[in-house]
């Protein structure tokens, strides 16, 4: 399985830290703070986009991250508002360097398939930015198994490949165990998973019947809307309940367990929201625990990862 590794050769880390919420919910104090954290735990892979929060998430790493960003893995992704051309993609890729304050992005993804631009000019641009140095790693968000395949056929032709997929992957979200997770596997394509708590689902926290984002925001209400996965909760709690171990930290680690998987990306809006999740870097579940964990939820989930939010028009701000 292929290994990202930052500039100076250290491997990426078992755990990422995705800034979606840099510019909405946490402020650049609260997000310098999980930054610094993140880093002390040994994390070295941080994730956004240039589309994210009209680009504040961008912005605001970019003004924390470390002068030697050597020691990192930055990865941003290309607009999900336009076509993948060859003049957005590099004028995109621009902004997000001059927004990060970096002379190169570490991983550049797509956001999205983008069924209209033709595949060989989008990769062949790609590949372009990666010969002059202004990418190190081709990478894939939110794309089907046969898209990675059709992309990869194409990037293979011209003498790069996909070197990264960034799918949804969590305990009520397992379709990408069918063809998402195997496809990699067989490609030597690293997966760095987002949404390891489901939205916050996975925390515990409905089971009380607090608010938030499942109940707030129409996506992620029809994302975990189905009663099973809230059952699916319930019994992730009771069980973290036996074991002495936040649901926070279990659902993060399940996530990691898996061989396929090479660093999953955590967030938060401060530290003391995202330290279950780091916990999970210390955490290795035994295999009976995994297997209690997985048996809690159908295999495979019933429904693809994204197709039930594009048919119901609520797919909004792609993470």
């Amino acid at each position: 399985m292929t290994r990202l590794q930052t500039r100076n050769g250290t491997s990426i880390s078992r755990l990422g830290f995705g800034a979606m919420q840099f510019g909405r919910t946490a402020n650049e104090s609260s997000g310098k703070e999980m930054f610094e954290h993140c880093v002390a735990a040994g994390i070295n892979h941080f994730d956004t986009a240039y589309s994210y929060n009209g680009g504040a998430s961008e912005r605001m790493l970019g003004q924390i991250l470390d002068a030697n960003v050597d020691d990192l893995v930055i990865g941003t992704k290309a607009p999900n508002d336009r076509p993948a051309t060859a003049g957005n993609l590099r004028a995109a890729l621009d902004e997000s360097r001059k927004r990060l304050g970096v002379e190169w992005v570490d991983i550049y993804y797509l956001h999205r398939f983008d069924a209209e631009t033709p595949l060989e000019e989008t990769f062949g641009t790609l590949a372009d930015l990666q010969s002059k140095g202004l990418i190190r790693y081709i990478g894939v968000s939110n794309f089907a198994a046969w898209q990675i395949m059709k992309a990869q056929a194409i990037c293979k032709a011209i003498g790069t490949s996909i070197d990264v997929c960034q799918p949804m992957y969590n305990l009520v979200k397992r379709q990408v165990e069918v063809e998402i997770l195997p496809a990699c596997a067989d490609q030597d394509i690293a997966v760095c998973p987002f949404s390891p708590l489901g939205g916050g689902l996975l925390t515990g926290k409905y089971a009380s019947g607090a608010a938030g984002r499942l109940v707030e925001d129409k996506t992620y209400a029809a994302r975990y809307g189905q009663a099973w996965m809230h059952e699916t909760a319930r019994d992730l709690f009771a069980l973290s309940q036996q074991l002495d171990i936040a649901p926070t930290t279990l659902a993060v680690a399940w996530v990691t367990w898996h061989p396929a998987v090479t660093s999953a990306l955590i967030s938060g809006r401060n530290v003391a929201q995202l330290q279950p999740s780091l916990n999970a870097m210390a955490l290795n579940l035994s295999e009976e625990v995994y297997a209690k964990m997985s048996w809690l939820s159908p295999r495979p989930t019933p429904a693809t990862d994204r197709s039930e939010e594009t048919h119901s028009g609520t797919l909004g701000d792609l993470p």
